[in-house]
C-alpha cells in the first residue's frame, strides 16, 4: 500500500482526533482534549494562523493515517507535536517521512531548534527521535501523560 505525506487542512482535523485518542488509548495513555489535546479542536488557529504548520500521512485511498505539527514557541524554538501513527502504518519509514517534512518546515521558517515532549511508553517514537539526533532535556514536561522531554538543535 502506498503512503503519501501531505499539508493538512482544516478538515483533516476529525481524522487526526481519531489517530491521536486511538494511539493514546493503545498506550494506555490519557486524552487531554480540555488542555495538551486543544489543538486538535482548530488546526487552523493553533497552527496555521501561528506560522506553525501541520502534516498528515494517509494511505493510497486518501485515509489519513498519521500526523505531525510544528509550532514555534519563542525565538528560534519550535514544538513538534502530536506525531502519531495508526498501528498499521507504522514500520514503513512514514514517521520518517513525517519528521523530515516537520524538520524542513522549521528550518524554512528560521527555526534552529526542535522541542518536545513525549511518554515513556512510546518506545518506537522516541528510538525515531533519537536516530534523527534528538537528545534528552533534564527539565520537566508540561504535559501530564508525558514524562521526557528531547531537543534537535538544526
Amino acid at each position: 500500500m502506498g503512503f503519501t505525506v501531505r499539508d493538512a487542512s482544516v478538515g483533516d482535523a476529525a481524522a487526526v482526533r481519531e489517530i491521536v485518542r486511538g494511539v493514546l488509548a493503545e498506550y494506555n495513555l490519557p486524552p487531554d482534549p480540555g488542555g495538551i489535546d486543544r489543538d486538535l479542536e482548530d488546526l487552523d488557529a493553533f497552527y496555521f494562523k501561528r506560522g506553525g504548520g501541520f502534516l498528515v500521512a494517509v494511505d493510497a485511498d486518501g485515509t489519513v493515517v498519521g500526523s505531525c505539527g510544528v509550532v514555534p514557541l519563542e525565538g528560534v524554538t519550535w514544538e513538534l507535536r502530536k506525531m502519531y501513527l495508526r498501528a498499521d502504518a507504522r514500520g514503513q519509514g512514514l514517521g520518517k517521512q513525517l519528521l523530515a517534512r516537520a524538520l524542513d518546515f522549521v528550518r524554512g521558517h528560521g527555526g534552529k531548534r526542535v522541542e518536545l515532549e513525549t511518554a515513556s511508553v512510546l518506545v518506537e517514537a522516541i528510538a525515531l527521535y533519537t536516530r534523527a539526533g534528538f537528545r534528552p532535556l533534564p527539565r520537566s514536561p508540561g504535559a501530564k501523560r508525558c514524562d521526557k522531554v528531547f531537543a534537535l538543535d538544526l
